[in-house]
């Protein structure tokens, strides 16, 4: 089906469109040969309508004709073929409409007047033919522009999804390895607290597939998820590690992507409060200033302590969901000072849905 047909908009500007033309050419007819008005539009509308959808054809002859699958001289020797036989078929049926017009006894109009009108048809058809396909070429190559556009973002956005689905593979299992490894430490000194973390650990991991499936979730379920988590840890070091929390409460129903600050806390963890005797303190501070969302995880480090070994696969997949979520406005910085490590992460402050309030 011709495109012009899928939008009534376009159809009627169409239709208006040859109609006014219909005008415009009884006027030109009435100075060629002395005719009346009356006949002169009642043969010109009609037949410049008909000239409108007949010019129409030059859509199919374009498409299995394109431009750059064809030499040029190819394509313009197709094109004025069909111009001929555009035009012709035309003026025939322009002929044959004003013909049954003066049988209805419209008006008298002699076999010369009805030649002449033909070939001023059959002339004036083939440039308009030939416009029709240029119209017709412009517009393919426009759709075949904005269909490798689309083509790119959906590209785009399945290799987005994919990423996503990727990092969200790698954050389960990294997690689950040092879970694993926490609860392993438990079973010879702490039986009962390795059976603690266990029953934890099973509840956190349900939360994380929860939320893992959605694409965002609100900064107060990320911290409540956060919070399972470090119940767990607590099972493990007790005392030795502590909390300290200052939650903007402005900011808790901003959209977060889910499982981001997880492995932020577990890297505080791993490589501040494990590797100090004493333990120390974790502070999260999240603070929300107008259109952008601040959150700060630090925790104390032993500069004594030897260089711990990872594979950073926490800090990577924080800026790599980071850069989906928000593109460039999107940012984490790590600064290490004397005795203290800190995260900051900065990013848009969205309000959720209203279908996920």
């Amino acid at each position: 089906m011709h495109p012009l047909f899928t939008r009534r908009a376009w159809l009627g500007a169409f239709v208006l469109a040859w109609l006014l033309a219909g005008v415009l050419l009884a006027e030109f007819l009435r100075l060629v040969s002395p005719q009346s008005v009356t006949h002169a539009h009642a043969f010109a509308v009609p037949a410049m309508l008909a000239c409108g959808f007949v010019m129409l054809s030059a859509w199919w002859v374009c498409r299995a004709h394109p431009l750059g699958d064809l030499p040029a001289h190819r394509v313009l020797g197709v094109q004025l073929g069909a111009a001929l036989q555009a035009s012709a078929a035309w003026a025939v049926m322009s002929m044959l409409w004003e013909i049954a017009l003066t049988r209805l006894g419209d008006s008298v109009v002699v076999r010369a007047d009805i030649l002449r009108n033909l070939g001023v048809l059959f002339a004036l058809g083939i440039p308009l033919y030939l416009l029709s396909a240029i119209v017709h070429y412009l517009f393919l190559v426009f759709e075949a522009s904005h269909d490798a556009q689309r083509r790119v973002l959906e590209s785009q956005v399945t290799a987005g999804e994919a990423e996503v689905r990727a990092l969200r593979a790698q954050l389960n299992p990294h997690f689950l390895f040092n879970s694993l490894n926490s609860i392993n430490s438990l079973i010879g000194s702490d039986p009962e607290g390795a059976r603690s973390m266990c029953e934890r650990l099973g509840d956190f991991l349900r939360r994380t597939l929860t939320l893992a499936a959605r694409d965002t979730v609100t900064l107060a379920e990320e911290l409540e998820l956060v919070d399972r988590y470090l119940s767990i840890e607590q099972v493990r070091f007790g005392e030795r590690l502590g909390v300290e929390r200052h939650i903007d409460p402005a900011a808790r129903e901003c959209r977060v992507p889910p499982l981001l600050l997880q492995p932020l806390v577990e890297n505080a963890i791993k490589h501040g409060v494990a590797g100090r005797l004493e333990g120390g303190v974790i502070r999260i501070d999240v603070r929300r200033d107008d259109t952008r969302l601040g959150i700060v995880v630090e925790n104390p480090v032993d500069p004594d302590a030897p260089a711990q070994t990872g594979t950073g696969v926490g800090l990577d997949n924080v800026r790599r969901r980071l850069d989906a979520f928000g593109a460039e406005e999107g940012r984490l910085d790590a600064v290490r000072e004397p005795g203290r490590f800190r995260v900051l992460l900065t990013l848009p402050a969205r309000e959720p849905l209203a279908k996920e309030i």
